[in-house]
């Protein structure tokens, strides 16, 4: 009989992940949650990301700008930009060259392809939570 998880903030393993062990002997190589993601990173640049949520977060996604995309779009016809995330371009894990294109993505990586790779952006809180953290707390009348 399996045992059973009840404890319910345990994440699960998003399942993707193999497609990053290519990436495990590069020594500048680290993988790291990102957001819903699973990111691999290369030279403190963001490459890839995996998601196994509902469409459109369910395969791969290339972390790229605007101005290089083209080469990869021309290059990997399957390859599209992100329905939310548009400056990055994606595969959904039900495609059927996805495997393909996955592996072919992390050799580029490994090969630090000039076409792919950004730098990861601090995370940014929303102005109303930077005012309630930055305002007096009214202390309680006894």
């Amino acid at each position: 009989m399996q045992p059973v998880d009840l404890n319910p903030k345990r994440k699960r393993e998003n399942p993707l992940v193999w497609i990053f062990e290519p990436l495990e002997r590069d020594p500048e190589y680290s993988r790291e949650r990102f957001f819903n993601f699973q990111a691999a990173y290369l030279d403190g640049l963001l490459y890839l990301a995996v998601a196994s949520g509902e469409e459109p977060w369910n395969g791969l996604v290339v972390c790229t700008s605007h101005d290089r995309q083209a080469g990869l779009l021309d290059e990997f016809p399957v390859l599209a930009p992100h329905p939310v995330l548009g400056k990055w371009l994606y595969v959904s894990q039900r495609d059927p060259e996805f495997e393909t294109v996955a592996h072919r993505m992390v050799e580029l990586a490994r090969e630090r392809d000039p076409r792919m790779g950004v730098l990861p952006g601090k995370r940014k809180r929303s102005p109303d939570v930077i005012d309630m953290k930055s305002s007096p707390r009214k202390k309680k009348s006894s």
